[in-house]
C-alpha cells in the first residue's frame, strides 16, 4: 500500500511538474514584441510588393530575427519606418527593439543595449559614372549625401574636416542616391551592399576607393529595458549558428546565391504602366491609409474646431483666450514636429505606446482643429452683430441665439472653408511618413527603395494626389455655387 501511495505521489508530482512546464512554455510562446525595422535596405531588408516581410526571403535581418524567434518561441510585429524614426521610437518606448542593419557603435551603445553581432558591414563612396572623383581626396568643397541617423552620417562627420566637403542629409537611401544622380551632391556614403544593389538596379553610379569604417551589425533594445527580449535574441542567434541555419542565411544573401535573393526588376516593370501594375497593391494601400486618416481626423477636427470657434466668439474673456491660445499654439508648431511629439515624445513621458494610426490622426486633428477654430470664429464674427442683439432682446440666451440665429448664417460663409480644410488635411498626411505611417507618400518611398525609379514613382504619386484633391476641389466649387445661389 505504501509503495502504491509513493508511486501515486511520484506520478502526481511528475504530472504537476510537466503541467507547470507546459504552462511556462505556453506563457513564453505568448510573449509578443514590437520590432522597429527600416524599409527596403538590400540585402538586409527586402519588402514584398505589398509592403510586408512575409516572403520566403525578406532580407538577412528579417530571416535572422525570424529564425531566432522560432528557436526561442516568441512572436513579434514589425513596425516599418525610416532608420532615424526607428531609433527615436526605441527611445520613446514605441518599439521594444530595432533590427535595421544597425551598426553597434560606441556612441549608440550609450543609449542602446546591443545583442551579439550577427554581421559586419562597411561603407563605400559612390559617385556618378564618368565622375572625375576618384576618392575622398577629390571631395574638397563638394557636397556629400548621407542618410540621417546612420553610421554613414557619423563617418562623414568624422572625416569632414580632413577632406573639406559639405554634408547633406536624407531620410532614406533612394533619395540620397537620386540627389547624387541629379547633380545636387557630388557623392554619397552608404552601405557597400546597398550601393552595389543600386548599381545592379541600373542606377548610373560607381564605387570609388575602398570600403571603410567596418562595424558589427546587431539587434538593439533601449538601454536597461527589454533585457528578456535581448537575452532571447542572443540565445536564438547562438542556436541558429550552432545548427547551421545562420550560415545558410548569410550565404544566401552575401554568397553565391545572392543573385536570387536580390530581386532586380525587368525593363518592362520600369515603364509607368509597369510600375503602376506591379505596385498596385502598395499604391492602393497608401491611398486607403491616406483617406482613412484624413476622414477620421477631419471629423474630430471639425467638432473640436467648431466648439473652439464658438468659444472664441463669446463675450467671456477666459473662453476667448482659451480658444485663441489653442489656435496659436497648434498653428505655430510644424506638423512634423507635432507628429514626433505625439508618437515619440508623449510615450517617452508616459511609458505607454500610442498606435501609429492613432498618433497620425491626433497629429492631423491638432493642426486642422486650430485652423478650423479660426475660420469658424471669423464666420461668426462676419454675421451682422445686430442679429445677436435682436435675438437676445427677444429673450433668447446667448447659446440659443448662437444656435438658431447666428450659426446657420455663419455656416453659409464657412462651408467652402470646411472643404478646403479637408484638402489641407489630406495633403498634411504626407508628413506622417516621417514616423512610419504607411500612407501614399511612405508607400512611394518604399516602392522606390525596391526599384530606384524615383522620378517615375513620384510622378505617379503626384498624379494620385492631384486626382484626390481635384475631386475635393470640384466638391468645394459646387458648395460655393450652392450657397451663392441660396443667398
Amino acid at each position: 500500500m505504501k509503495k502504491i501511495r509513493r508511486l501515486l505521489i511520484i506520478f502526481v508530482s511528475a504530472f504537476s511538474f510537466l503541467f507547470l512546464m507546459n504552462n511556462v512554455a505556453s506563457a513564453q510562446s505568448k510573449e509578443h514584441y514590437t520590432i522597429g525595422v527600416g524599409p527596403t535596405f538590400v540585402p538586409f531588408e527586402i519588402q514584398a510588393k505589398n509592403g510586408s516581410y512575409n516572403t520566403a526571403h525578406p532580407g538577412l535581418d528579417i530571416e535572422i530575427l525570424r529564425a531566432a524567434a522560432k528557436k526561442e518561441n516568441f512572436t513579434y510585429t514589425l513596425k516599418v519606418m525610416n532608420f532615424a524614426a526607428a531609433i527615436q521610437a526605441l527611445e520613446g518606448n514605441q518599439v521594444d527593439g530595432v533590427i535595421a542593419a544597425m551598426m553597434a557603435t560606441p556612441e549608440r551603445a550609450e543609449k542602446i543595449d546591443f545583442s551579439k553581432p550577427y554581421y559586419n558591414v562597411g561603407l563605400a563612396l559612390a559617385v556618378p559614372k564618368g565622375s572625375s572623383i576618384k576618392g575622398y581626396n577629390d571631395l574638397k568643397g563638394k557636397t556629400v549625401a548621407v542618410k540621417t541617423g546612420s553610421t554613414s552620417e557619423q563617418y562623414a562627420e568624422s572625416i569632414q574636416k580632413k577632406y573639406g566637403f559639405h554634408i547633406t542629409r536624407f531620410n532614406d537611401s533612394n533619395t540620397e542616391l537620386s540627389n547624387v544622380l541629379v547633380g545636387n551632391s557630388a557623392a554619397a556614403i552608404d552601405s557597400t551592399a546597398t550601393l552595389l544593389y543600386s548599381i545592379k538596379n541600373k542606377m548610373k553610379l560607381q564605387l570609388v576607393g575602398k570600403a571603410a569604417n567596418k562595424n558589427p551589425v546587431a539587434f538593439g533594445v533601449k538601454k536597461g529595458h527589454n533585457q528578456e527580449l535581448l537575452k532571447r535574441f542572443n540565445a536564438g542567434l547562438a542556436a541558429i549558428k550552432k545548427d547551421g541555419t545562420y550560415d545558410k542565411i548569410v550565404k544566401f544573401y552575401t554568397g553565391e546565391h545572392s543573385k536570387s535573393a536580390i530581386p532586380v526588376q525587368s525593363s518592362s516593370d520600369r515603364t509607368y504602366f509597369g510600375l503602376l501594375k506591379s505596385n498596385a497593391t502598395s499604391f492602393g494601400n497608401g491611398i486607403k491609409m491616406t483617406l482613412e486618416i484624413t476622414i477620421v481626423a477631419i471629423f474630430f477636427a471639425t467638432i473640436i474646431g467648431i466648439i473652439l470657434g464658438i468659444l472664441g466668439a463669446t463675450p467671456n474673456k477666459f473662453l476667448r483666450g482659451l480658444s485663441s491660445t489653442y489656435a496659436f499654439v497648434f498653428k505655430s508648431i510644424p506638423v512634423m514636429v507635432l507628429a514626433f511629439f505625439v508618437y515619440i515624445g508623449i510615450p517617452n513621458l508616459t511609458g505607454e505606446k500610442i498606435p501609429l494610426f492613432i498618433a497620425g490622426v491626433i497629429t492631423i486633428v491638432m493642426e486642422n482643429s486650430a485652423y478650423t477654430a479660426s475660420f469658424v470664429r471669423g464666420g461668426i464674427e462676419a454675421v451682422e452683430g445686430g442679429q445677436m442683439e435682436a435675438a437676445r432682446s427677444n429673450g433668447m440666451s446667448y447659446f440659443q441665439a448662437m444656435r438658431y440665429i447666428v450659426l446657420p448664417q455663419a455656416l453659409r460663409i464657412m462651408a467652402p472653408s470646411f472643404i478646403n480644410q479637408f484638402i489641407i488635411a489630406l495633403k498634411g498626411t504626407s508628413v506622417l511618413s516621417a514616423i512610419g505611417v504607411a500612407e501614399l507618400t511612405q508607400q512611394g518611398t518604399i516602392i522606390i527603395s525596391r526599384n530606384m525609379e524615383g522620378f517615375k514613382v513620384w510622378l505617379l504619386v503626384s498624379l494620385m494626389y492631384l486626382a484626390m484633391i481635384g475631386l475635393l476641389s470640384y466638391l468645394s466649387n459646387l458648395v460655393k455655387k450652392h450657397y451663392q445661389l441660396a443667398s
